[in-house]
């Protein structure tokens, strides 16, 4: 191994290593999604224990392993979740037993019986409605096959130890801290927020020193790219909150366990849109620092002015993470009247550059509509004297 390539694995090792001990700092620091991985892991591992105990001591029943195994993989993110898949891989598992013995039966013979049984069972491993499970009939095959016991009973036992898996997994995830996801939308509104501020004032500091070429721009696009992805997170996010309420949320409510308030959906929406016009903004700044397209930058006057109405918004997002971070407390951004004389300065530039010729004009009026846009969004007081004209 050279020594670049020794040098390349060691920053990698350090580099997760201080991955995982910031993680550990998070998980005992307070709640969070670290803390939610070290209760879900210790859940699983407490279910399979249990399943142990039940099948293979206190039953002494020779297909115990079915049991932990199933109870395992059966603490998933929500109750909901174990509840569907459960019913997924417990009939992935009886027709993975059930093929495989009947395999065995006919060929009377191990590897004819599995060269009869898997192609079937990798086919309808692939059903949707098996989910993720369904790759479970596969290897329960594996499984019967290998072990030799193909007979009703061993077939009976192996069903049963797999139900009996499935209800001590759904038992443990439902009944020991249920899991919630509520905290996830939170976060990921919140880092959506501010990381749109982030990517407004990285555009403002180029275009306020004269930093603006085919470089800078692909940089600020790969910075909205990045915003999208957040987005996507919080979709996820919204959807898993949805689910983790699903059977749980009269429980957790009586328990006071979770503050269940989250911003509402529409909230979603709205800096979803604002995804929308900051990507717009960069693909706009793109084009006109390609050299080889028509449009034209604006006057180095009027980007000074746009970079200050940039900072203006990028400071509203940044106030409107903070408002989101709290349980629906803390006071909206508000709007001052700099950026109304912005606005009149932008307006007037437009007519200056008309005078230059349609390339600059596009591209400045173009700019100034998604700055409208995205302060209309961002302040609801703007949007609020947007709807009364």
């Amino acid at each position: 191994m050279s020594v670049r390539d020794a040098t390349r694995v060691t920053d990698a090792v350090r580099r997760e290593a201080g991955a995982v001990a910031r993680a550990a700092r998070s998980a005992c620091g307070g709640p969070g999604r670290e803390r939610d991985l070290v209760v879900q892991s210790l859940k699983a591992a407490v279910a399979a224990l249990l399943a142990w105990s039940v099948a293979g001591v206190w039953l002494g029943d020779p297909m115990a392993l079915m049991a932990p195994w199933a109870a395992l993989v059966l603490v998933q993110a929500t109750v909901y979740g174990s509840l569907r898949q459960a019913a997924q891989q417990w009939t992935a598992i009886c027709a993975g037993t059930l093929l495989a013995s009947g395999a065995q039966a006919v060929t009377g013979d191990t590897l004819g019986a599995l060269a009869l049984s898997l192609p079937v069972l990798m086919l309808l491993a692939n059903w949707p409605r098996f989910g993720d499970q369904g790759i479970y009939a596969a290897t329960t095959a594996v499984f019967t096959i290998a072990s030799g016991a193909v007979s009703a009973s061993a077939v009976g036992h192996r069903v049963g130890q797999a139900a009996l898996g499935a209800v001590v997994g759904i038992a443990v995830n439902a009944l020991v801290l249920p899991p919630v996801h509520l905290r996830d939308v939170r976060e990921n509104l919140v880092a959506l927020a501010r990381e749109a501020g982030e990517v407004l004032d990285r555009v403002a500091d180029g275009l306020r020193d004269g930093e603006w070429d085919a470089a800078r721009a692909a940089e600020w696009s790969r910075a909205s790219a990045r915003l999208e992805r957040r987005r996507e997170g919080l979709r996820a996010a919204r959807g898993w909150s949805r689910e983790s309420l699903r059977l749980t949320s009269g429980p957790l409510r009586a328990l006071h366990r979770v503050p269940l308030d989250v911003p509402p959906e529409s909230e979603d929406g709205r800096w979803g849109r604002v995804t929308g016009h900051v990507a717009a903004l960069t693909r706009t700044l793109a084009v006109a620092a390609d050299g080889d397209r028509t449009p034209a930058p604006p006057g180095p006057a009027a980007l000074r002015t746009y970079a200050r109405l940039l900072e203006l918004l990028g400071d509203a997002c940044r106030a409107e993470a903070e408002r989101l971070r709290g349980a629906g407390g803390g006071e909206r951004a508000r709007e001052s009247a700099e950026p109304e004389e912005l606005r009149r300065d932008l307006q007037d530039s437009l007519c200056d550059h008309a005078a230059w010729g349609a390339e600059h004009t596009a591209v400045l009026g173009t700019l100034v509509l998604q700055a409208e846009n995205l302060w209309a969004e961002i302040l609801p007081a703007a949007r609020e004297a947007d709807r009364s004209r």
